[in-house]
């Protein structure tokens, strides 16, 4: 979708692709962990039916589960160890800081 309007530039075209389902699925499980209502989130930002959602939704859920590992330790009791990756970020630009 595409949408032309009008600036004191000239015409300015702005292009509006609403998120693929795996974006939509990301964005809901990001608020809330309950899968009816990631569903219900990533449906109402697709415009698709909430059943065509909900399978895909559980696949997602399967594939975030497997991120968790349980470790026996010596004793025999049992941790869970959450592995998360991390994004670093970098500062571009001028890093010197002049003082007066």
């Amino acid at each position: 979708m595409s949408e032309d309007w009008n600036t004191k530039y000239g015409s300015r075209r702005v292009r509006r692709d609403p998120p693929t389902l795996d974006e939509a699925i990301f964005a809901a499980m990001g608020i809330t962990d309950d899968l009816e209502s990631q569903a219900e989130i990533a449906a109402s930002l697709m415009g698709l039916p909430l059943e065509a959602v909900q399978t895909e939704v559980k696949k997602a859920g399967r594939a975030a589960a497997r991120t968790t590992r349980v470790i026996t330790g010596e004793q025999g009791f049992q941790r869970s160890i959450v592995v998360e990756r991390r994004v670093s970020r970098k500062i571009l630009g001028n890093d010197k800081r002049v003082g007066s």
